[in-house]
């Protein structure tokens, strides 16, 4: 099986500028006032530069001579709007249906823009036509002199976009297609193809487990559940326990029979990403051989309904014993979430992170704009916090009193599975915490996952929202270590 990146931008070197083709349009990067030296012979075209990196009203200028040329005109220090400018230039690129292209003018850039702008320039050719008939996908190659990336790991940036892509394509994928099944399909041809290890527990294993929140969200369906567990422990890994990350993989929510209504349930197929996000981010850490330890977990099923689909008042028994009462079974995710946050206690981990479309409620809070967190480990959580800064998956923090705790109280369960109508991010929290022993951060990616409107760098559609968030913070990690 093939995995595709449906990525239209491929980065090639060159080291000479007789290698570059005529068709090859040429891109000029201007992004400080020395830089404006190379228009002095065309007056009025050096004046339009200059009040455009003053006003940054356009970032993109065009000009003809002997043929066309493309100027990036930005003064911007923030690595976001080199993001932003990266994608704009794909857009004019696609619009013209140029080819080929290359950029000049990209050694004045910092590390950090360089790698953005980049970033942005692949991620924003991202075109999920998998089922579309005459595709107007139109490839194109930008060609880079060899000696301006000298400090950009090329070979690390395409993995991580890739990463990202696979993460957006698993989102996008309906689930006649991807069903529980398919996923750790897919899943096992990751591990053979980037390099980690992996085993998939099938419903009988899932029975001996005792995985009740699971099997409980799976009794609607005819198709069975999975528990993908995914493993990368390199010889040089620094951490001698574990990071563990947990994803959620709903592969599409009805609701069960706390039926989905008023036009929300459209867009459930992406009721994965937080598993789809795992995937991307342990293929990323694995295919650049970070010396990281790091495990994944995927508990996987549908929420459907059928005459045997849990309903409101059962009440089901989790993997560690503990007995939940369902209030609402569209308050699913947390209950698949809860056994693998027990299985995950087997590996002894120094810190573990779910990521889960959970509510409602945090979207509410984030929009589409961040990442809600709750969680136990502060330290980490902080340090995660600067990763959403650095990359732009920016974080919250809920709020996480006790009282939200005592929302959850059951009069004939140990637990509910819902704490009403107040703070349903926060009481969430509270129940997957239950299930926990260890440093433990939650991620509620409900409002960035998935988005009805393109916007920047981003498709319509799955964003692979946490692959770069997690990929970061364990870059960070390990930079960290070496000067301690």
């Amino acid at each position: 099986m093939q995995i595709k990146n449906y990525l239209n931008i491929s980065l090639s070197y060159y080291s000479d500028a007789s290698e570059i083709t005529e068709d090859s349009v040429s891109i000029i990067i201007c992004a400080s006032e020395s830089q404006l030296k190379q228009f002095e012979p065309r007056p009025q075209l050096s004046e339009k530069v200059r009040l455009t990196m003053e006003k940054k009203r356009d970032n993109i200028l065009s000009f003809y001579a002997e043929k066309q040329y493309l100027i990036l005109a930005n003064s911007s220090k923030e690595s976001e709007n080199w993001r932003i400018i990266g994608a704009n230039l794909y857009n004019k690129l696609n619009e013209e249906k140029f080819q080929s292209a290359h950029i000049t003018g990209l050694s004045s850039l910092e590390t950090s823009y360089k790698f953005a702008f980049l970033e942005g320039l692949l991620l924003s050719s991202y075109q999920f036509d998998k089922y579309k008939k005459g595709t107007n996908s139109n490839p194109i190659t930008v060609a880079i002199a060899e000696a301006t990336l000298a400090d950009i790991n090329l070979s690390e940036l395409n993995s991580i976009v890739n990463a990202v892509s696979l993460a957006k394509t698993l989102v996008n994928e309906p689930v006649n297609f991807l069903d529980a099944t398919k996923f750790s399909e897919i899943i096992v041809e990751s591990g053979k193809l980037f390099g980690f290890e992996t085993k998939i527990l099938q419903k009988k294993e899932i029975k001996e487990l005792k995985m009740g929140g699971l099997l409980g969200v799976n009794q609607g369906s005819s198709a069975p559940p999975t528990f993908n567990i995914m493993k990368y422990k390199p010889s040089n890994a620094i951490n001698k326990q574990p990071l563990v990350i947990v994803g959620k993989g709903v592969t599409f929510d009805t609701g069960g029979y706390s039926l989905k209504i008023s036009g929300s349930m459209p867009g459930m197929k992406s009721d994965m990403a937080g598993g789809a996000a795992v995937l991307g981010i342990i293929s990323a850490i694995a295919q650049n051989k970070l010396p990281y330890q790091v495990i994944g977990l995927v508990p996987a099923t549908d929420n459907k309904i059928s005459s045997n689909a849990i309903v409101v008042d059962d009440i089901i028994t989790m993997m560690d014993g503990t007995t939940v009462e369902i209030q609402n079974t569209d308050a699913e995710g947390r209950l698949i979430l809860g056994d693998a946050l027990t299985y995950a206690k087997r590996f002894n981990p120094e810190l573990v992170i779910d990521i889960a479309t959970l509510t409602g409620a945090a979207a509410k809070v984030t929009g589409h704009f961040g990442i809600a967190m709750v969680g136990t480990a502060p330290k980490q959580m902080n340090e995660l916090m600067l990763s959403g800064e650095n990359v732009y998956e920016r974080l919250v923090q809920l709020p996480y009193w006790d009282e939200f705790k005592d929302l959850l109280k059951s009069d004939v369960a140990d637990l509910k599975n819902i704490g009403g109508p107040v703070g349903g991010g926060s009481t969430a929290g509270k129940f997957l915490e239950h299930f926990t022993d260890y440093p433990w951060i939650h991620l509620d990616i409900a409002g960035a996952a998935f988005i009805n409107d393109a916007s920047g760098y981003k498709q319509s559609g799955g964003t692979g929202v946490a692959v770069r968030l997690i990929y970061d913070y364990v870059k960070n990690q390990i930079a960290n270590s070496k000067t301690e």
